[in-house]
């Protein structure tokens, strides 16, 4: 009996040490959320949650500070990531939280931008609290993008696939057309190296590209304008948002199914 209990207690050591390397091994994605329209703080928790933990992935979220918005808590976790997610609109960070940013990217760290990173460090018309700075480029640095504003909210905005990129990784999975919530941003002209692979229209006007990749300092990029609550309803942005992350982070078969 002894000799039993002894496996017993032998084998769960086991088990556990794999499981916790395992998991220490594990992608880890960073995610960057400050924002108060689309209540990102809600919906990528319950996304990672349901689409990607089970895939093996795992998160460490950073939030604004309540009580200073321009603060980020645990943003030293960056430097340990395989991915950024970022889901922030017009903070203008303390200038180490920035350095901290830039050198990731520097670095060729991947990331992935949900609808108001285009314009995630820069205010419109405020000039940064002392110590603090912006990065008034990011939009066309990072995502190759060009956001000046968006239509009307009440403007019904469909999504369709760009006939050039159907193959892409990213799109694998994801049956056009369909409707986007939300205003659709005007996005356009995108910089040279971008690749766009979704558009959304508005009735009466011309589209815009919705979601592209691009390049920055050797690291993979995607920015999506999409993000409103109700997105994260959609089958299709699921698929499209952890096909992205997939792809960002450079797994070999994006999209696989779950163990």
């Amino acid at each position: 009996m002894q000799r039993f209990l002894l496996f017993v207690i032998a084998t769960a050591i086991l088990v556990f040490s794999f499981n916790r390397d395992g998991f220490a091994d594990a992608p880890l994605i960073v995610f960057m959320i400050a924002e108060r329209e689309y209540r990102t703080e809600e919906t990528l928790p319950d996304f990672f949650e349901e689409e990607l933990e089970p895939r093996g992935f795992r998160a460490e979220f950073v939030f604004a500070s309540e009580e200073h918005p321009n603060q980020f808590n645990n943003l030293e976790q960056l430097s340990e990531a395989d991915l950024l997610v970022l889901s922030v609109r017009r903070r203008t960070p303390a200038e180490r939280q920035l350095d901290l940013i830039r050198k990731y990217l520097n670095g060729g760290g991947p990331v992935v931008g949900l609808r108001t990173a285009s314009h995630a460090f820069h205010q419109r018309r405020l000039a940064p609290p002392a110590g603090h700075s912006e990065w008034k480029t990011f939009d066309r640095d990072v995502f190759g993008g060009n956001y000046t504003n968006h239509y009307p909210a009440d403007l019904k905005c469909i999504v369709s696939s760009e006939s050039t990129s159907e193959k892409h990784p990213i799109l694998k999975g994801i049956e056009t057309p369909f409707r986007a919530h939300g205003s659709l941003y005007k996005t356009s002209p995108l910089e040279k190296g971008t690749t766009v692979l979704l558009r959304g229209s508005v009735e009466d006007n011309n589209s815009e590209p919705l979601a592209w990749t691009h390049a920055y300092r050797g690291g993979r990029v995607f920015y999506t304008s999409l993000g409103h609550p109700k997105d994260f309803l959609q089958p299709e942005f699921k698929r499209l948002l952890r096909n992205a992350i997939e792809w960002a982070i450079d797994k070999d078969d994006p999209s696989s199914p779950i163990d």
